[in-house]
């Protein structure tokens, strides 16, 4: 069985899901929809076979296709999302689905009235970094844990295209955001009790370039995710993937994409003694429990390691759609995602944290 694909908004990932398609024995793309004349001309010298349009009404009305991945801006998600599910498509749309909760609702009710697939394209649950720290929570490997942190840096500041624009869904909250919190509450099994967020404007006039978010959940995991398009440092590969995640029974780094990195353990505790120690600098270093460890005190372990790939998104939503497995991406995920969002605007507004769930 192979489905025909149409992809609309041939951008950045557009042209990535184009291949995709092709790659995959069970599809193909055979039309791609962009206002876009330049991108169009494109497309033809490369797939010259390929249907073109540059209104995706006209892609409704007359390609021959089984479903669409919506690629186009993320203002534009709802609308696309609405007329694909009107015409019988299935749907997968790139992230943000919307703009916020209401608009996805809406999109559901079409979508589940229609009678079609509607998933997102979430595929960085698939990143080696985040599936690297997903096994080492899944499995205890540093004993309860009760801090996890997830960051990632730039140097630019700027951000491009229509990504500058606020009404058009620009904002790292939107394009990054979207992402490190769904890998958080993939991973956490837990009630999300309250968030916190500084949301800001560092170097872009219109849009966020900056956030930190604090989620406390019920089972007493404290997930922090840091964000900045101008946050800088010499550090060597300072601008990559950065995890931390802190247990009772030791600790785990992760840097980099293809994640880099070592379980951290003592051999053993300092004692709680009562009565006068010694007080020489030999013995305590800054203070007691902040000094120099003794050698032999820190040992280290492996990072698991894992052979996640983005491409494992398709290969999912394909079996998924012939009926074999469940879309890994489920659209009351996608929503909660979207509510904490909304929930991190409010607190960066009021500058207080939010009750959730």
């Amino acid at each position: 069985m192979s489905f025909r694909y149409a992809v609309i908004g041939y951008g950045f990932i557009g042209r990535r899901h184009v291949q995709t398609l092709k790659d995959f024995e069970e599809s193909d793309c055979v039309a791609v929809c962009d206002i876009n004349p330049k991108r169009l001309e494109e497309i033809k010298e490369i797939y010259p076979d390929m249907e073109v349009y540059d209104n995706a009404d006209e892609l409704f009305a007359k390609a021959e296709i089984d479903g669409v991945i919506i690629a186009a801006n993320n203002n534009q998600h709802k609308e696309l999302v609405i007329k694909a599910a009107r015409a019988g498509k299935h749907i997968i749309c790139e992230k943000p689905a919307a703009m916020c909760v209401s608009e996805l609702d809406e999109m559901i009710a079409e979508t589940e009235k229609a009678g079609v697939t509607f998933t997102v394209h979430q595929q960085r649950r698939f990143d080696k970094d985040f599936r690297c720290v997903k096994e080492c929570y899944d499995k205890r490997l540093v004993g309860d844990i009760y801090t996890i942190q997830s960051s990632l840096y730039g140097y630019n500041g700027n951000m491009h295209d229509w990504h500058i624009y606020k009404e058009e869904g620009g904002g790292m909250l939107y394009d990054w955001g979207v992402h490190l919190i769904d890998q958080i509450l993939y991973m956490v099994d837990s009630r999300l009790v309250s968030v916190y967020a500084d949301v800001r404007n560092v170097i872009n006039q219109e849009v966020d370039d900056y956030f930190k978010i604090i989620l406390r959940f019920e089972n007493m995991v404290t997930a922090e995710i840091e964000l900045g398009t101008y946050f800088l440092s010499d550090r060597p590969e300072w601008f990559e993937r950065h995890w931390y995640v802190g247990g009772n029974k030791g600790s785990m780094y992760a840097d980099k994409f293809n994640p880099e990195g070592k379980i951290v353990r003592t051999t053993r505790l300092l004692e709680n003694v009562a009565e006068d120690q010694d007080k020489s600098a030999k013995s305590y270093g800054p203070t007691r429990s902040f000094g120099v460890p003794e050698p032999g005190l820190i040992v280290t372990e492996e990072i698991p390691k894992t052979e996640y790939e983005q491409a494992d998104y398709f290969k999912n939503y394909f079996k998924a759609l012939k009926g074999e497995e469940e879309f890994l991406v489920k659209i009351p995920e996608v929503r909660r995602v979207l509510a904490v969002m909304e929930a991190c605007r409010k607190s960066a507004e009021t500058m207080r944290s939010v009750d959730f769930e």
